[in-house]
């Protein structure tokens, strides 16, 4: 899927909670030289039950101008643009996400709640069916560590590494890409496929400090342990087992335990790998 150049960092906002996301939002969209456009839906059925049918409105309305605000503040020199849409949240966050370029939104309190997370939270079903990355962004701050991405090897994983290598740039960061193997797997033959790989997507800035590191054991859990350190994770939708879920188990542990935001690469063109020199191709996003 390609989308136009001026594509927006959209965000989905729906209380003073996701006043975080907004600061995190902000900051992507200038670093990748796009608008940032508040997304707010509204619920007249809410409203008629409200004391006054007004005041949930004048809220709405009060809480897009406080997001933009604070976008501002975060980023002078931003485009910023707010909107309320009477409709349901999801299906317009779904139904907008295929045009834009970076959808962001809460994860509902699921960082470090230690309770079982439904299906149905917007978070894990955006994760699943957005048709654009998304980042779901935690209620504490990160530490200023490096940008963390888990790669299997499948061509979705690939795709997650080129915009993994992108984001550790403009942020000026390090990148450290992080295979989990089977404990009977030759870890030194991943790990030259792996160093190879991560020097494809960063031969256009060689600044970007790196680390290729192989580790045995479970995938989602040191995946989770990793990122408590980085200031942000980055993980394909779905890894090397595509049809057996729209959200893979991986992608999924990420969203419910890492204390770290969390980026889910979906929606970008992908093509089959064939042979150590294949890469695999994505939309025009920069």
């Amino acid at each position: 899927m390609a989308v136009p150049t001026d594509a927006a960092v959209l965000v989905g906002l729906g209380s003073d909670l996701d006043l975080p996301v907004v600061e995190q939002a902000a900051q992507e969209a200038a670093a990748h030289g796009r608008p940032l456009h508040l997304l707010h839906t509204f619920d007249w059925h809410a409203a008629f039950a409200a004391d006054t049918v007004a005041a949930p409105r004048d809220e709405a309305e009060s809480l897009i101008t406080r997001a933009a605000q604070l976008a501002h503040q975060v980023e002078p020199e931003l485009t910023v643009g707010g909107e309320i849409v009477e409709s349901a949240t999801l299906a317009t966050l779904i139904r907008r996400s295929e045009g834009a370029f970076l959808l962001a939104v809460g994860d509902s309190g699921m960082a470090g709640s230690g309770q079982c997370v439904p299906a149905e939270t917007l978070a894990v079903q955006l994760a699943a069916r957005a048709g654009c990355p998304l980042l779901v962004v935690r209620r504490e701050p990160p530490p200023q560590g490096p940008v963390l991405v888990g790669v299997d090897g499948s061509p979705s994983s690939h795709l997650a590494l080129q915009w993994a290598a992108e984001c550790a740039a403009r942020r000026g960061a390090r990148l450290l890409a992080l295979r989990v193997v089977e404990y009977d797997e030759d870890t030194d033959a991943v790990a030259e496929q792996l160093s190879e790989a991560l020097a494809r997507h960063t031969s256009r800035d060689n600044s970007v400090p790196t680390e290729c590191r192989v580790v045995r054991g479970d995938p989602g859990q040191v995946l989770v342990d990793t990122s408590r350190a980085a200031q942000v994770a980055l993980v394909a939708a779905r890894g090397d087992e595509p049809a057996r879920a729209m959200l893979g188990a991986v992608a999924q542990s990420l969203l419910y335990h890492s204390p770290a935001p969390v980026v889910v690469v979906r929606g970008l063109a992908e093509m089959p790998l064939t042979g150590s020199d294949a890469r695999p191709t994505r939309d025009r996003r920069p």
